[in-house]
């Protein structure tokens, strides 16, 4: 049987003794490739996304949604190198999001989404705010994610936990962000009295400027000492709800009006906006 140059070669290594030297040998550089051979537990890929947000005071969604964020999606679907745009609209407010192909340059396709922006920044209608323009990368996810959950405390008190975990979690060397989730925060509110506030003749707009008016620190001047500038700011913050009790929104006959006198201030959880349920199943 006659055979061809395949088989010949075949031949050669099977009856040849270098064919054990060679395999040892191949083996080793494999092993010592694949050794040297760089590798990422999380490989850097390069996707350029940018969240675009707009304001629209006083417009509905359904608004928001054909005069903002309509246009601009099909405006940000002509730059060159976007794949994915996709949108958001609530009352008062419009989130377009772009996503580029993967591999594109993050700089380049950042600076043409800008241009796109300015240059048919005449489509948006009048009242719309600047676009604000947030970047994203694919590596923009949590590395850990800790949940809290308790029998005995309410949501209101692990959300004031999961803030102080925060803080101490930031001062960590190299972390770059921390949020916290769910939860009431904590809101001090002001429960008026309308028959009090009629029989002081005290209005809303009268008791919302008193506490705007308290609440604020103000530049009053400055003076220079050996050779340095010194700032003089006068005025404080609200702290707590004793500071807000005391506020005196009015002088009549003499006699101070406080806050306190006509409104009840209560410090404690915010209104809840959303509920989320969880289930174990049956």
């Amino acid at each position: 049987m006659k055979t061809g140059i395949a088989g010949k070669i075949a031949q050669a290594f099977i009856s040849s003794k270098l064919t054990p030297l060679l395999m040892i040998a191949f083996l080793a550089l494999g092993v010592y490739g694949t050794y040297l051979t760089p590798r990422e537990e999380e490989p850097q890929i390069d996707v350029p996304m940018a969240d675009i947000f707009i304001g629209y005071p006083g417009a509905s969604p359904d608004e928001v949604e054909q005069r903002v964020a309509v246009p601009l999606e099909k405006v940000l679907s002509n730059i060159e190198g976007v794949e994915y745009v996709y949108s958001t609209s609530m009352e008062g407010q419009a989130m377009v999001s772009a996503r580029f192909y993967v591999g594109e340059d993050v700089e380049r396709s950042l600076v043409r989404l800008y241009n796109e922006l300015m240059k048919h920044s005449d489509r948006m209608p009048r009242g719309t705010t600047p676009p604000l323009i947030k970047t994203r990368s694919i590596d923009d996810v949590p590395m850990m994610t800790l949940t809290l959950w308790s029998e005995s405390y309410s949501d209101y008190e692990l959300r004031r936990v999961s803030e102080e975990l925060a803080n101490e979690v930031k001062k960590i060397t190299d972390v770059a962000d921390v949020k916290v989730h769910g939860g009431r925060s904590r809101q001090i509110r002001v429960l008026m009295d309308k028959a009090k506030m009629a029989e002081y003749g005290i209005s809303v707009s009268q008791i919302a400027g008193t506490i705007q008016a308290s609440n604020q620190e103000m530049r009053s001047g400055s003076f220079n000492q050996n050779d340095t500038e010194y700032l003089v700011n006068t005025g404080n913050f609200l702290k707590n709800a004793s500071d807000i009790k005391n506020l005196i929104v009015d002088v009549q006959e003499g006699a101070p009006i406080y806050l306190s006198s006509i409104a009840d201030v209560i410090d404690g959880p915010s209104e809840s906006s959303d509920y989320v349920v969880y289930g174990l199943g049956a």
